[in-house]
This record gives C-alpha cells, sequence and structure tokens, in this order.
C-alpha cells in the first residue's frame, strides 16, 4: 500500500508545474490526501489537502490562488496543479493518506507518505 509523486522538475519563476500522486494497493476513494512539502533546512509544511469526495479543499495561504489540488478516483490518483510558481515554492513534494481534511495542515496523522518529487523554481 503506497503513493508515488511525480512531475516534478526544474522550472522558471512565473511557470506551471502539475503534480501527480499514485495510489497502488488501496482505494483512495475513502480517504483525503494531502500534499505537503519540504525545503532544504525547514520542516515539513502543508500544502493542500482534499476530501475524499473532491467537496472540500483546503491551501496554505501561501499558495491560495496559485495551486488547485483535485482528484480522480476512478484512476486512484490526485494531481496539484502549480501555477505562477515562486523562488519559495523549491522543496519536495509529498502526497499522503489521511481521513479527512479536519486538521489537515498536521502532519502526525498522515500515512503512506510518498518518497517525493523535486521542484526546483529558479528566480
Amino acid at each position: 500500500w503506497q503513493t508515488v509523486e511525480s512531475g516534478g522538475g526544474l522550472v522558471h519563476s512565473g511557470e506551471s508545474l502539475r503534480l501527480a500522486c499514485a495510489a497502488s494497493g488501496f482505494s483512495i476513494n475513502y480517504h483525503a490526501i494531502g500534499w505537503f512539502r519540504q525545503a532544504p533546512g525547514k520542516t515539513r509544511e502543508g500544502v493542500a489537502c482534499i476530501d475524499r469526495h473532491g467537496g472540500s479543499r483546503n491551501y496554505a495561504d501561501s499558495v491560495k490562488g496559485r495551486f488547485s489540488i483535485s482528484r480522480y478516483n476512478a484512476r486512484n490518483m490526485v494531481y496539484l496543479q502549480m501555477s505562477s510558481l515562486k523562488f519559495e515554492d523549491t522543496g519536495t513534494y509529498y502526497c499522503a493518506v489521511e481521513e479527512n481534511c479536519g486538521n489537515w495542515e498536521s502532519r502526525k496523522s498522515y500515512t503512506r507518505w510518498g518518497p517525493g518529487t523535486q521542484v526546483t523554481v529558479s528566480s
């Protein structure tokens, strides 16, 4: 039972990327999914969370209006569309599983963390 992230890369400031989180061995239908990121020397921080039906989405203030989280349950996939990227968005991005997004910014309750995908934004 695992998640695997993909879609990271090196982009210039202002450009876009779409990250994907693929779940295997279990169905995401019954879970909320969160995206986190970790920059070198910093703690892992919550970026976004989407509930099991996609009706509730939460975002960190730093990405509101620029990032969009979505899910495609039939494909067992969750996406993070990132636009107007900034240098400070640089980091390793992870997805993980939660029961719901009630306390979504706390990483302690998340499970099935993926290995991460690197996003580097040049200024």
